[in-house]
Formats: structure tokens, C-alpha cells, sequence
């Protein structure tokens, strides 16, 4: 299932992280989108975002995202903002900070995605 609105990413990224499903979480990504890394590096393009993805499923992560807030830009852009948990086997679940297609930092527990839909 593809996303029909910019609240489905999310909604989407979490199904797709938490099933393991490597390929159908970079589908959700442009070919030239990106993905800010926790420590604030880029994976830019499918084959970097791959293999951040693949590592974070290896961890067999549970996710949870809730959508707090889309901004619209336009008519294919947005600014998604939710809060999110995650939790993977042997370690303790904690809030996170997650940035991923925007520079700048996001509260901690808040993940920020701009999207062309």
C-alpha cells in the first residue's frame, strides 16, 4: 500500500520497520530523498538508505509513531511531525530524537519528515 497522505508515511514507516521489511521502508523514499541519521549524518539515496534501515531492523525494533502535527507547503510538500518510542530486543525502550528529511534539530521523541506526495 502506497501512501495518500503525508500522515500515512509515518504511519507506513512504522508497519514496515516493526515487519522487518527493508525494501518496502526505502520504497517509501524518492530515489534522491534522505534519511537524517540519529547521530546527525545523511543516507541520501536508496543504497544509503538501505543499509540504515537494514541496521535498524536487525536490532528487531518495536516502533511507535503518532502523528502530532502536518504542515502543507504547496500541494505535493509537507512537514510531518510526530513523536515516537521504540523499543528492540535486550535493550530499554526510550524516547528518541530522530530528524529525517530536514537540517536543524527536532525536540527530543520528535521525528520530522518533509515529503512530496
Amino acid at each position: 500500500m502506497s501512501a495518500r497522505t503525508p500522515g500515512d508515511c509515518d504511519r507506513l514507516f512504522e508497519e514496515h520497520v516493526n515487519a522487518g521489511a527493508v525494501e518496502a521502508v526505502v520504497a517509501l523514499y524518492e530515489e534522491g530523498g534522505s534519511l537524517v541519521r540519529h547521530d546527525g549524518g545523511v543516507a541520501t539515496g536508496h543504497a544509503a538508505i538501505r543499509e540504515v534501515i537494514a541496521r535498524l531492523v536487525a536490532i528487531h525494533p518495536k516502533l511507535r509513531n503518532d502523528v502530532v502535527r502536518v504542515v502543507s507547503a504547496g500541494e505535493d510538500l509537507a512537514l510531518v511531525y510526530n513523536d515516537w518510542r521504540m523499543s528492540a530486543k535486550g535493550r530499554r525502550e526510550a524516547d528518541g530524537e530522530g530528524r529525517q528529511g530536514r537540517r536543524g534539530g527536532a525536540p527530543a521523541g520528535r521525528r520530522n519528515v518533509a515529503l512530496r506526495h
